[in-house]
């Protein structure tokens, strides 16, 4: 029987399905897909507000107290444009679908994902919580200090995934293996490198986890000290040290007490905070995220950070490299998706489709210089930490 013509509506649905099969982190957040751009198509910097919960304050006693409710929203910038391109002629359009795609779509969707994946694992760099296992092999025990961590903040439940290095599920499953799994759970695992559930978590293996580097400063050192009583917000003031700390170091600060989220009440343990801009040697000032509040219904901290008080790093010793585990909630990242200009309007052979709230767009156009017919894939995206207290990481070697 004869080959029917393969359309590029039925390549580029069946590019998306492999994507979105590769894409095991992509496919476990938040996927969000603007439809504002569906007529005309999105043009680079876009921007997306995505709003988070309000929180709020306790009243005691029967006399009414009114507060203000002061919406924070987040700013998600779709500027991203990857793409893979190849050639392919008119003859090999014919080829079945399932040949195609084993010539063509597997190999180059596997590169984009990939590249894909690789650039949204860097929100990892705006998770503050942190669990110390770097002088360890990853174990089970690692996987209930991500429970912990995610638990304290109150994190959903369900919905909860674990992106782990290649080494960390040798690790992990020789601590797991003989625990029991039932079918409807293992059925739920579809995407590439599934492992397993486990302690909460759907366990993803992925090869894409990026290792953290330090700065200078070593674990537990306290060159930096507080310069200023009274201080809030996403950057404190200190005294000039002499080791620097990157982007995604973790630190505490003397006198900054992590408090619960909902009451208030101090936990007496120190708050964890995570460096969102690179210092150099003999910093006066380091950028931090979450910011200090110690009032409202926004408080983190029981007080602000101590007069001449320590700031201490958390984990490895100086220029320190080490692989970690990425624990999260569905809503702590987002990845949002729009449509780019559907060139087949302007007679380009081409389409453009969305699956699982991710846009993408195919076109070829012959080359009458070369005689080729050159072929582009694309996606156009964003992503952001949309709730960073809702993810985890625990670093191990």
């Amino acid at each position: 029987m004869a080959q029917s013509l393969l359309t590029p509506s039925v390549i580029t649905k069946e590019s998306l399905a492999i994507l979105h099969q590769k894409c095991n982190f992509i496919g476990n957040m938040d996927r969000q897909y603007d439809k504002r751009f569906a007529q005309s198509g999105a043009k680079i910097g876009n921007d997306l507000q995505i709003r988070k919960p309000n929180q709020f304050v306790v009243r005691t006693g029967e006399t009414i107290d009114v507060q203000d409710i002061s919406e924070e929203s987040v700013t998600l910038t779709q500027a991203t444009q990857k793409g893979v391109d190849f050639t392919f002629t008119s003859e090999e359009l014919t080829m079945h679908i399932d040949d195609f795609k084993e010539r063509y779509l597997e190999p180059a969707m596997a590169v984009l994902a990939a590249n894909i994946e690789a650039d949204v694992f860097n929100v990892y760099k705006d998770v503050w919580n942190f669990y110390d296992g770097v002088d360890s092999a990853d174990s089970f025990a690692n996987l209930t200090q991500g429970m912990k961590l995610l638990a304290d903040n109150l994190s959903p439940t369900g919905k909860m995934c674990g992106m782990l290095p290649t080494q960390s599920t040798v690790d992990i499953l020789a601590d797991t293996k003989g625990l029991f799994n039932d079918q409807s759970s293992i059925k739920r695992q579809y995407l590439e490198g599934a492992l397993t559930h486990i302690a909460g978590f759907d366990l993803f293996q992925n090869t894409i986890t990026p290792q953290h580097t330090t700065g200078t400063a070593v674990e537990g050192d306290t060159v930096y000290n507080i310069d200023g009583a009274n201080q809030t917000g996403a950057a404190i003031t200190v005294d000039a040290g002499a080791t620097t700390f990157l982007v995604g170091d973790i630190i505490t600060i003397a006198g900054c007490t992590r408090v619960h989220p909902e009451t208030k009440v101090s936990t007496g343990i120190a708050h964890q905070f995570v460096v969102t801009a690179n210092s150099g040697a003999s910093a006066t000032s380091i950028a931090i995220s979450p910011s200090i509040v110690v009032t409202g219904a926004k408080q983190n901290v029981s007080a602000s950070p101590t007069d001449g008080g320590a700031v201490t790093k958390v984990g490895g010793g100086a220029s320190a490299d080490w692989q970690q585990d990425l624990f999260f909630h569905e809503s702590a990242f987002a990845f949002v998706s729009a449509d780019l200009e559907d060139v087949s309007k302007y007679g380009a052979w081409g389409a453009r489709e969305v699956y699982e709230n991710i846009s993408m767009r195919i076109a070829r156009q012959y080359d009458i210089v070369n005689d080729k017919f050159p072929c582009r894939i694309d996606v156009l995206y964003g992503y952001k930490a949309v709730r960073p207290e809702l993810g985890a990481r625990v670093g191990h070697n």
